[in-house]
C-alpha cells in the first residue's frame, strides 16, 4: 500500500495512473491534476517522487460511470423510501461500485409517491452523485408492463403531470413512457418543461416510435425488454430504435435480460456513441439479502436473476462495474468502448458532455479507478474521494 505523505494535503492533488481512458482512447502513463473539483491538467510521463496519489500498477483511471436507471441499492428501493436519506443510501451503494453520477429511478406508483419524491428532489439533487431523477411510468402500456403494477399504470392526471413536470428543473431528469398510450401534447409538455423523454414499456409500431422521435423523444429504455420486437413485417420499438440514429438506447448488459447475440446486434447497429450501459438495479446491491418486497410482491434473487412470484424479471442485480466487464466479455468490445458506453455516452445523452464523461482540463473530476480484474479501487466526485476510501488522499508512489 502507498505510504502516507507527512505534509498536509494540498488544495489540489495529482493522480498518477498507469493507464488512462480519457473518454475517447486508452493512454498512459498519465498524471491528472485536480483543483477545486475540476481537472486542471493532464500530462503524460513519469510521476514525481512525492505529492501524488499513485494507483497500483494494473489500474485504469476513467471518467466515473453514469447510470441513468437505478431503482435501488444499499437495501433501499426508491419507491419505498422517496426521501433524501433514501436517495443518499442508493447513491452510496453504487458509488462503491464505480458509479459517480446517477438518476435514482421511481417506477410506476401512486400520485402521492410521485409528489413525495418531487418535494424532496431539489434537496436530493445536492447529494454528490445525483444528476437528476428517472420516472419510469406511470404512462406505460399494460401489454408490456413487466414488473410494474398494472393497477397504477395510467395516463397522468393533472396532479401527476404537475409533479412530473417539476422534475424538469431538477438536474437532467428523464420520463419513460409508452408514446402510443399518451396524447402527443403530453410529450410536448414534458419536453417543454425540460425533461428528456424515453420510450419504454411500449407496444408501439415502428411508425409510432419514429413519430415520437420527430416530437423529441431521444431514448429507448432497456432495449429489447418490455417492448414490441423486431419481426419481418412489423419492426416494432426494437427495429425502430436500432435503425433510427436519433435514439440513444439503454441496455442491461447482465447476460440475463438480453442474449449475447442480441447485445452484439445492438452494438453493431447503435455503436458506442448511442448504446448506454444501465443497471436497472434493485435494492439488494450492496447487501447480502436474497429477497425484498416490491409493492407487496416478494422478489427473489437466484444467482444474479431477480424475479417476481410469476417469474417476471424484476429489475437487475447489476452494477456499472459489472456492466463494463460484461460488455467486454459478452459484446466482445474493447475496454475503451465499454468505458465510453458507461460514461461518455450517457453524459452526452444527458447534455453533460462538456462537463462529464471525459478526463480533460475543465471537466469535473468525477473519476473511477479500477483494477485489471474490474474491481473498483477508488472513486472521486468533484475531486472528493469516497468516504469509504482505503487510499490515502495524499500519497507517495510505491517504491
Amino acid at each position: 500500500m502507498n505510504v502516507m505523505d507527512d505534509s498536509p494535503p494540498p488544495t489540489g492533488f495529482t493522480i498518477a495512473a498507469p493507464q488512462l481512458f480519457d473518454g475517447t482512447a486508452m493512454r498512459g502513463p498519465a498524471l491528472v491534476t485536480i483543483s477545486c473539483g475540476l481537472i486542471e491538467s493532464v500530462s503524460f510521463g513519469d510521476a514525481p517522487s512525492r505529492g501524488i496519489t499513485a494507483l497500483p500498477a494494473d489500474a485504469i483511471l476513467a471518467p466515473g460511470f453514469i447510470d441513468i436507471q437505478v431503482n435501488g441499492g444499499g437495501g433501499v428501493m426508491l419507491n419505498d423510501d422517496p426521501s433524501e436519506a433514501g436517495a443518499r443510501r442508493i447513491v452510496e451503494a453504487h458509488r462503491k461500485r464505480g458509479t459517480t453520477g446517477c438518476l435514482p429511478t421511481l417506477i410506476t406508483d401512486r400520485t402521492d409517491v410521485i409528489e413525495g419524491l418531487a418535494a424532496i428532489a431539489p434537496a436530493a439533487l445536492q447529494i454528490p452523485g445525483v444528476l437528476g431523477f428517472h420516472l419510469e411510468g406511470p404512462a406505460l402500456n399494460k401489454a408490456r408492463k413487466g414488473i410494474h403494477l398494472e393497477s397504477e399504470i395510467r395516463v397522468p392526471n393533472a396532479r401527476d403531470l404537475a409533479a412530473i413536470k417539476s422534475f424538469g428543473s431538477c438536474g437532467r431528469s428523464i420520463v419513460t413512457l409508452a408514446p402510443e398510450c399518451v396524447p402527443t401534447s403530453l410529450i410536448d409538455s414534458l419536453i417543454g418543461a425540460g425533461l428528456r423523454v424515453s420510450a419504454g414499456h411500449s407496444d408501439a409500431t415502428a411508425t409510432q416510435i419514429n413519430q415520437a422521435a420527430d416530437r423529441g423523444v431521444t431514448c429507448v429504455t432497456h432495449l429489447f425488454n418490455a417492448m414490441s420486437q423486431l419481426t419481418a413485417r412489423d419492426p416494432g420499438v426494437v427495429g425502430a430504435a436500432l435503425e433510427d440514429e436519433r435514439f440513444f438506447a439503454g441496455i442491461i448488459c447482465d447476460g440475463i435480460h438480453v442474449d449475447p447475440i442480441s447485445l452484439r446486434v445492438a452494438m453493431r447497429c447503435k455503436g458506442r456513441d448511442r448504446l448506454v450501459l444501465v443497471t436497472d438495479a434493485m435494492p439488494l446491491i450492496g447487501t447480502d439479502q436474497r429477497h425484498f418486497l416490491l409493492q407487496g410482491r416478494r422478489i427473489l434473487l437466484q444467482g444474479d436473476r431477480l424475479t417476481g412470484p410469476d417469474g417476471t424479471l424484476a429489475g437487475a442485480h447489476l452494477t456499472m462495474m459489472q456492466a463494463v466487464r460484461n460488455a467486454v466479455a459478452l459484446l466482445g468490445v474493447a475496454v475503451a468502448d465499454a468505458l465510453r458506453m458507461a460514461s461518455r455516452t450517457p453524459a452526452t445523452f444527458l447534455g453533460l458532455e462538456s462537463e462529464l464523461g471525459a478526463i480533460a482540463p475543465g471537466y469535473r473530476a468525477d473519476l473511477v479507478a479500477f483494477s485489471s480484474k474490474f474491481e473498483v479501487i477508488e472513486t472521486w466526485v468533484a475531486g472528493q474521494p469516497s468516504l469509504a476510501s482505503s487510499m490515502p488522499k495524499h500519497t507517495r508512489p510505491r517504491r
